[in-house]
């Protein structure tokens, strides 16, 4: 048995590397890939009729720098560019809404995405009907809103000097 493996032992090495490749295709961390290059250096090394001591080394030599040096390199240029990408509630914190009723500490409601929500203020002033707010947080059923800080509203208040009266 030990014989075969001596003599065959490219063929071990080219089992371990499509497992691992096969493995990283699940995973997507490139660990596995990595050891998938220290496999295939070793199956080279049996190719070329190296002891399989010699073998064994390079795998763990290659599979080690590869994980080291390559592997952080690589994970920054697959994650770049992704963002987090809020979802759900998480979305609608920070975004507009144009209140429907007077909105106080206690009751109102507001148009947010769309739908419309209760509502109460943040900080316990009334906002009055028509007014557009700011989502700061969501509890429960109900959208926690504060006045929009100016320059951040959808639309322009009439006769506030944005020079397009005249139009």
């Amino acid at each position: 048995m030990f014989d075969w493996l001596v003599n065959y032992s490219w063929v071990v090495w080219l089992v371990l590397f499509l497992g691992f490749a096969a493995i990283e295709t699940l995973t997507l961390d490139l660990f596995f890939a990595m050891l998938s290059a220290g496999a295939l250096a070793a199956m080279l090394a049996a190719v070329l009729a190296a002891p399989l001591f010699l073998q064994v080394v390079l795998f763990c030599v290659v599979a080690l720098l590869m994980i080291v040096v390559v592997r952080p390199i690589g994970l920054k240029h697959l994650k770049m560019g992704t963002k987090e990408h809020r979802s759900n509630i998480d979305r609608l914190i920070g975004e507009a809404a144009l209140t429907l009723e007077p909105v106080g500490s206690r009751t109102g409601t507001v148009k947010l995405a769309g739908d419309t929500w209760t509502a109460r203020s943040g900080d316990g002033s009334l906002l009055p009907a028509g007014e557009e707010v700011s989502v700061t947080r969501i509890e429960g059923a109900t959208a926690v809103v504060e006045p929009l800080k100016p320059g951040r509203g959808r639309g322009v208040e009439p006769g506030s000097g944005d020079g397009l009266s005249g139009r």
